[in-house]
């Protein structure tokens, strides 16, 4: 008999457990798959190592902050700053046509270029701030204010606008064409206030770290071990049958795995609230290149893109949407020294219902054509590095699906969250993306506040 059963071995359920075990609790973490990570994971393809998922860490407060989510996460998984070996960017950009915001984590840069692209919104744009500030990230009634609404009665122009919006949708936003005025304030904090930062190692750094504590702990993590069902008696979860056949019981059931899912797994018939699984999914490039990105003179660690006035955040209508994107090279951190080889990222909103009913050969011709596609849309942006390539590869969003279980391939899952992680079952709480957490640090966060809150009490 488990204290508490955990489904799904991403940063959100290892963060948990480590949460728990630390406890006493005895706890498993049960993954499908054959590793660790979910979407944020890495694999070796051809000679050379691949992350999935991380283009960067959010929330990188200097070290010895005693605030934020980065600092209370080191403290709640008892990890030191120096352990996660954390670079600060060189620097990021958001882009429009004729227009270019530098940022880094010093919130001083960002005045500046807004000063000089925008200076009639200066005064806005500290009201702005200001705003984003005194944000309760406990008032959950500000989680249905529209974001679009809220920043129209500070920012007086569109195209400002449109420039925020870029990164902070594409790093958070589970919503197609507006963010709640929460998750807003949150992602304009993360990435625009705090900065971003990035482990040499990547993110098999985090993961191996957190596996590691987990099972150093006691801890037990099954791979391979995917649940077919959750056993329901009486309002309460008893236990879980494996794909296998194989049962396990536990006084309570954390998922990861996301609100559809663990719906779906719950065999008592009972009529529960469905949530829309979200329609959002990215297609990725990754170009291995013969040279550093600085070599080429592109020293950006992310650059946000897009190729007009107008920023659609929306379910691509075709393969891949190519009007914008983020383009990330993960060697433009401030290491003590370079990376091996150059890298470049792209990322795009994708199709998930195009990209799923191909067949085999069709899937691997439209890769191939897709990733020009998605290339040639990003050297508009950067330099073009097409002719320094030596190695590519990139994933779809059934990909995605592969390696999250999350419905149509949905990055975010479902832009309808349960922010306390409560079901309809007294013993099961939904952790990770369907909580309302995103990106790495926010989903070590989830993880720890769902253990919290319901693991730790009785």
């Amino acid at each position: 008999m488990y204290d508490t059963i955990i489904i799904g071995a991403g940063m959100s359920g290892l963060a948990a457990g480590i949460r728990l075990a630390y406890y006493d609790q005895r706890v498993c973490i049960l993954e499908r798959h054959t590793t660790i990570g979910g979407l944020n994971s890495f694999y070796r393809m051809r000679g050379r190592d691949y992350d999935v998922g991380l283009h960067a860490l959010t929330n990188i407060t200097p070290k010895g902050t005693k605030k934020g989510p980065l600092a209370r996460l080191l403290r709640q998984l008892r990890i030191s700053w120096d352990e996660l070996d954390i670079s600060a960017q060189l620097g990021s950009d958001i882009v429009f046509p004729g227009v270019r915001l530098r940022f880094d984590n010093d919130l001083d840069l960002l005045r500046a270029e807004v000063a000089r692209e925008f200076p009639a919104q200066q005064d806005n744009f500290e009201q702005l701030i200001n705003a984003v500030v005194d944000y309760d990230d406990l008032d959950e009634s500000h989680q249905a204010i529209s974001a679009r609404e809220r920043i129209a009665e500070i920012i007086t122009e569109p195209l400002l606008i449109e420039m925020f919006f870029c990164p902070l949708m594409f790093y958070g936003s589970a919503r197609e064409h507006d963010m709640d005025w929460g998750q807003f304030s949150i992602m304009f904090r993360s990435i625009l206030m705090e900065g971003l930062g990035r482990p040499y190692a990547g993110v098999r750094l985090i993961l191996k770290l957190l596996v590691r504590k987990f099972r150093g702990l006691g801890g037990e993590l099954k791979l391979r071990s995917g649940v077919e069902r959750l056993m329901v008696e009486e309002g309460r979860v008893t236990g879980v049958v494996l794909e296998s056949g194989e049962v396990l019981h536990g006084r309570r059931v954390l998922s990861s795995a996301g609100w559809p899912a663990t719906m779906r797994m719950c065999d008592d018939g009972a009529p529960v609230i469905s949530r829309s699984s979200g329609n959002l999914s990215f297609c990725e490039t990754i170009a291995t290149l013969d040279v550093q990105p600085k070599q080429l003179e592109h020293d950006r660690a992310i650059t946000f893109f897009n190729d007009s006035a107008d920023f659609a955040w929306e379910n691509s209508k075709s393969p891949c949407d190519v009007r914008s994107g983020v383009i990330c090279s993960p060697n433009n951190f401030a290491y003590d020294e370079p990376l091996a080889e150059g890298t470049m990222r792209i990322t795009s909103l994708a199709n998930f219902d195009y990209w799923k009913n191909l067949d085999e050969q069709e899937y691997q011709l439209e890769k191939l054509r897709w990733y020009d596609r998605i290339t040639e849309s990003a050297v508009q942006f950067v330099p073009d590095y097409r002719n320094r390539v030596i190695d590519t590869d990139m994933f779809t969003p059934t990909t995605v699906v592969r390696f999250t279980g999350h419905d149509n391939g949905a990055i975010y899952g479902s832009p309808e969250k349960q922010f306390d992680g409560r079901t309809h079952l007294e013993n099961l709480f939904i952790c990770g993306t369907d909580q309302g957490f995103v990106g790495i640090i926010g989903s070590i966060v989830s993880g720890i506040s769902m253990a919290n809150q319901h693991c730790l009490r009785d």
